[in-house]
């Protein structure tokens, strides 16, 4: 979750993906407003907490804005035909109110005064989204970083990358390769996302290099005034 103030005063929040562990989180946190989701692919763990969404819908009185790319919203269409198709719905029910909004990488968005930037990355041989937001980047999913997203990722001030465990796996770095990216970016801080089971905090934390840590649910790191 991603937060910020405004050109216009307002306090923005927004998600990248909607895990199938989304209501709890939120109730976890006491999340109370969500303006909108950014979703990064469309593979089960990242997407199958959108029908928590609705609660957003009730206590803000107002639709949830979703950006993805084209093929993902056409696959989230076929698969959540309930929320999209209503009327082919036997009863009536509370199911999310989205708006919808095609995102494109390289392709910036600006909401709020901030500029939201999508950049290729790549999932194995799947295409999927990163994000860069001011001066933090979020890659998660990530098995390679193209030749033309790198100078969208330098410069940064916090760089979230995945790096699921110690072997190497062929749709996920590994954290070596997680290393050597962060290296070669040179991002002032680096935070390890998608950790598999494998990786216990307390025993590879101290041996990472300075200013390279180990993400955890709860979280907070502020960044030039973005949460």
């Amino acid at each position: 979750m991603l937060e910020y103030v405004g050109d216009d005063g307002r306090l923005w929040r927004w998600l990248i993906d909607t895990a199938p562990e989304l209501r709890l989180q939120m109730i976890r946190h006491q999340v109370m407003q969500v303006d909108g989701v950014f979703y990064t692919h469309n593979h089960a763990d990242h997407i199958f907490g959108i029908d928590d969404l609705r609660r957003f819908n009730a206590v803000m009185g107002e639709p949830v804005k979703v950006f993805a790319e084209a093929d993902v919203l056409r696959w989230m269409r076929s698969t959540f035909r309930y929320v999209f198709e209503p009327e082919l719905n036997v009863n009536q029910s509370f199911i999310p109110n989205l708006a919808l909004n095609v995102i494109a990488p390289g392709q910036p968005v600006e909401l709020g005064g901030q500029e939201w930037l999508p950049v290729r990355l790549m999932h194995g041989r799947l295409p999927i989204l990163g994000f860069r937001v001011g001066g933090m980047a979020y890659c998660t999913d990530c098995s390679e970083i193209p030749d033309a997203t790198i100078p969208f990722l330098e410069g940064l001030d916090l760089l979230v990358i995945d790096a699921l465990r110690y072997r190497e796996h062929p749709t996920h770095l590994s954290v070596d390769q997680a290393l050597a990216w962060i290296e070669r970016l040179r991002p002032r801080r680096a935070l390890f996302t998608h950790i598999a089971h494998e990786i216990c905090h307390a025993e590879l934390s101290p041996r990472l290099p300075a200013g390279v840590g180990l993400a955890y649910d709860g979280l907070v790191i502020e960044i030039r005034g973005t949460t």
